[in-house]
């Protein structure tokens, strides 16, 4: 394959990642509202609560409407992330690949990858996680662009990159999560043989527990991001420090303040909602690299014909 249909490959998965991540965050955003929500909260504020009560009091003060605030900073957000992730993940795979002489990724590579890729991609995404968080958790209604905006003019164009430092340490999260989801992939592709691409049915399953083992192992640190996102904006962050003008937040603090369960807030809903979001992202991605694939293939054999068909005319004119 040349050089120019691999970074068509690359793009092809880029694309159909972000647009697998943009069906399955519309899909499940009501369950990620929820465990933000809880996250950005501490456990010394409220009672705990069922998931009724939860629906409720939301859907009670801002509507039906209310379990999607923030939802196009999400949609934003999660195409730009997984365009970026699958873009540098193909790009560093192929290249490894290539490198190594090898069809697929072992453990120890799929690590690799996973760290390069997820470290570009904390780093481009992370302004527009912070905007969604805010929104989120305040329930604005403000565009992405406009509460970027007001954080730079209230806090600091700096603001926009906290939490960023457990971010990157949150590379974990999909480093496991795709390492557990390549080597079950390769190992349905071989027991299935002359096969490439996963079907989207297996894909949404090995999604699942892909995502089912990464977001167990690193939520403490999911809980910590959601802290630090809205450190600084007094109208959301409520602890007696901040009027103080003391933002520091760590887990070794939440965990004094609230015990080890005060890091664990939410951990149920997020993980239905990470979950099914990665196992939607799959499938639909899976299954648009499938149709890419196929579009891929017709345009370019129309090209074909289109040039030989120029070939047999400038032959017919000589």
């Amino acid at each position: 394959m040349s050089v120019k249909g691999q970074e068509a490959e690359e793009f092809v998965h880029a694309i159909a990642g972000a647009g697998g991540g943009v069906l399955s965050i519309a899909l499940t955003y009501p369950l990620l509202t929820i465990s933000t929500r809880l996250q950005a909260e501490s456990k010394d504020k409220k009672e705990k609560k069922t998931f009724k009560q939860i629906v409720d009091e939301i859907v009670g003060k801002d509507g039906f409407t209310g379990l999607y605030s923030g939802l196009e900073s999400a949609i934003f957000g999660m195409a730009l992330t997984n365009f970026v992730y699958y873009y540098f993940y193909e790009s560093t795979g192929r290249s490894i690949k290539r490198f190594r002489r090898k069809t697929q990724l072992n453990t120890v590579e799929s690590i690799i990858t996973g760290a390069i890729a997820g470290s570009a991609t904390a780093v481009a995404s992370n302004p527009i996680w912070v905007a969604n968080t805010r929104m989120t958790v305040a329930k604005s209604n403000k565009s992405t662009i406009s509460m970027m905006l007001k954080i730079i003019r209230d806090d600091g164009i700096l603001a926009l990159f906290k939490g960023l430092k457990p971010a990157l340490i949150l590379v974990t999260n999909p480093i496991i999560q795709y390492t557990v989801f390549e080597q079950l992939k390769n190992f349905v592709l071989n027991v299935q043989g002359n096969q490439s691409v996963l079907p989207p049915s297996w894909a949404f399953l090995l999604g699942a527990i892909g995502k089912l083992v990464a977001t167990g192992i690193t939520y403490p640190y999911i809980t910590l991001k959601t802290r630090l996102h809205i450190v600084g904006d007094k109208s959301i962050d409520k602890r007696p420090e901040v009027t103080q003008g003391e933002g520091r937040v760590t887990a070794l603090e939440i965990i004094k303040r609230e015990g080890i369960s005060g890091i664990y807030q939410g951990i149920g809903y997020k993980l239905v909602q990470s979950i099914l979001t990665a196992a939607f992202l799959f499938y639909f991605k899976e299954g648009l690299v499938l149709w890419s694939m196929k579009a891929l293939r017709v345009l370019r054999q129309l090209r074909l014909r289109s040039v030989n068909q120029k070939r047999i005319e400038i032959s017919v004119q000589r």
